[in-house]
């Protein structure tokens, strides 16, 4: 008996089978568009954003609560997670005795966050909290020995945030003081010997709060103690003033935007448009940023600038600011912040460089794109494999080798869970060290295990369907036609929103439109201006274009009819706003 026959590859949509930048555009699957056409006529909802319901499985009747998502009625029980009601007892005990705190913190955006929660919410309860941020290339990741031996001399209670999962050691060297862990990354078998491990990624968890942050974890801890302050007749601090600090660290972290994480960005976003944050104003307005905040700026604007000091500068810098309450402090460390991103940008431009022609000369196939380099800056490789993973349509791994051994970093994409596979590698013996979580992973490799732990790793993610649909693939949710295309659609889409992980902003096709005009921006970058002949123009932008082969493309293509296919947004500039396409790519039509 014959095995069934293949099903027949999905038919390319608007028949672009190899676009501009060489890619195959690839439409929603029929059920999906079923679902959108009937979304459109029960909700009377414009098509677009019934296209991005029926993309996130949102039937008719839950529409109404998608697009409003309440954190009351999204927020879990923190109870629901293991040691959690201890956790938030002893962290109160000390508080009530006045003991000595230390709060030990990733150097990444979702552990200054994190770390900067703490420290405000103790503060409004009276009592203070010592910082400390290990170095990213002196320390590495997480609790070290030496520096928990010195902190437990000093203090009664040590809460470690963003990471300490894996930390066995380094918490049993904390003798004398009592240690509490609240984390986010992947644990093993068996716990460290800390009074409460909170982490939504235990062995022993449900998962169902697998997509939280580490930010996301400290908060419901906040809410666990405000709880127990009430149990005591007490008023706790004011919590949703610090949704801004939760929906930075969800974004950045690469959080999947879903269940409650929505709600922390939809209502973090409304606390900082406030600017009562001095610490998130004067970050923003040294990145000149004078719009409403979005959640691409708190992942492209934002974060960077946070990360940039545990990158390259002092690691606790992006914590102090988060945290500062005086404006000229802020602003001095706002200042030194994006001097320092600035540094790290031309310093990750190099390696990301080198990486991508690295990758590239390996070939495109495969379910991982990786690439190490002599000499590469530890602090700056993830963001290189972020632009890999980017690039290649795939997860990415860029490692920094520096003698004997090679630290790296990874990026996965959405349903392969690059975390597990180098947990995996750790205990078969390829990796030294190695953590993390779906999106994100870190690992530490012997040079002379390099090829083989790699070799090992693709296979793991081949198995995950990593590279199944290959990098020339490019997702579109739908066609829009410059018409119906308006400042208010934009805002009835991101009802539907946020976006970023595991829910990206809809891509839309517009078909057979004529450039009307287009000019260079700079050395990199592309204006144009299209229409379809039938109504007002549309501006598209198309951010280095000159830097593959889209731009060149476009500038020879003024007066011809090519499909477009992006993203709508609002600008907003001098305090004016105005609709624009942030292009993706383009192709010609079908002859």
């Amino acid at each position: 008996m014959t095995g069934a026959n293949p099903a027949p590859p999905e038919r390319a949509f608007l028949g672009v089978e190899t676009s501009v930048l060489g890619r195959r555009w690839v439409g929603p699957d029929p059920a999906r568009a079923r679902q959108a056409e009937a979304l459109a006529q029960t909700t009377a909802l414009p098509p677009p954003v019934c296209a991005v319901l029926a993309r996130a499985g949102v039937g008719p009747e839950g529409a109404s609560a998608y697009l409003a998502p309440a954190l009351r009625d999204l927020l879990p029980d923190p109870r629901s997670l293991r040691d959690m009601e201890r956790a938030a007892a002893r962290v109160l005990q000390a508080v009530a005795q006045n003991e000595r705190i230390a709060i030990f913190a990733d150097y990444d955006v979702d552990g200054a966050a994190s770390a900067a929660l703490l420290i405000c919410w103790l503060r409004a309860l009276g009592r203070s909290a010592t910082l400390y941020i290990p170095d990213r290339i002196t320390e590495g990741y997480g609790p070290n020995v030496p520096a928990m031996e010195a902190l437990a001399q000093a203090h009664d209670l040590i809460i470690c945030v963003d990471c300490g999962t894996l930390s066995h050691a380094p918490i049993a060297a904390a003798v004398g003081a009592e240690v509490i862990v609240l984390d986010h990354h992947l644990g093993d078998e068996t716990l460290p010997p800390a009074l409460a491990v909170v982490n939504p990624n235990r062995q022993d968890e449900s998962g169902d709060l697998a997509h939280l942050c580490a930010a996301g974890v400290v908060f419901l801890l906040l809410v666990e103690g405000n709880r127990q302050l009430r149990e005591q007749g007490r008023q706790g601090p004011q919590l949703m003033a610090l949704l801004d600090l939760v929906a930075l660290a969800t974004v950045a972290d690469v959080a999947p935007l879903i269940g409650v994480n929505r709600a922390f960005v939809r209502q973090g976003l409304r606390v900082m448009a406030g600017r009562a944050r001095v610490g998130l104003r004067a970050l923003a307005d040294s990145a000149r940023r004078d719009a409403p905040p979005s959640a691409y700026h708190l992942g492209f604007v934002l974060g960077p600038r946070v990360n940039a000091g545990g990158r390259i500068g002092a690691a606790d810098l992006g914590a102090r600011l988060l945290a500062c309450e005086d404006m000229a402090e802020a602003e001095a460390l706002a200042a030194r912040l994006e001097m320092l991103n600035t540094e790290r940008r031309e310093i990750e431009a190099a390696v990301r460089a080198s990486a991508l022609a690295q990758a590239e000369a390996r070939g495109q196939g495969g379910a991982l794109a990786w690439a190490a380099g002599e000499g590469w800056h530890p602090g700056v490789i993830g963001i290189a494999a972020a632009r890999l993973k980017e690039a290649a349509g795939r997860p990415a791994v860029v490692i920094a080798l520096d003698g004997d051994t090679g630290k790296g970093s990874g990026r996965s994409v959405p349903g392969v869970d690059l975390g597990a596979a180098v947990h995996r590698l750790v205990r078969e013996g390829l990796l030294e060290k190695g953590g993390g979580h779906k999106m994100a992973a870190g690992l530490t490799v012997a040079r002379t295990q390099l090829e083989a732990a790699m070799a090992r790793l693709e296979a793991l993610l081949a198995q995950q369907g990593a590279g199944a649909e290959g990098p020339r693939s490019l997702r579109i949710d739908g066609v829009l036609m410059p018409g119906a295309a308006s400042v208010e659609l934009v805002g009835q889409i991101e009802a539907a929103g946020p976006f970023g992980a595991s829910a990206p902003a809809p891509r839309f096709a517009f078909p057979d439109m004529v450039i009307q005009s287009i000019r260079r921006m700079g050395e990199a970058h592309l204006r144009l201006r299209f229409s379809d002949g039938a109504s007002t123009p549309l501006e598209a932008v198309a951010f280095g274009a000159f830097e593959t082969a889209l731009g060149p493309t476009l500038a020879a293509a003024q007066g011809l009819r090519v499909h477009l296919a992006g993203k709508l947004e609002v600008n907003h500039w001098n305090g004016r706003q105005n609709l624009q396409l942030r292009l993706d790519d383009a192709a010609r039509p079908m002859a």
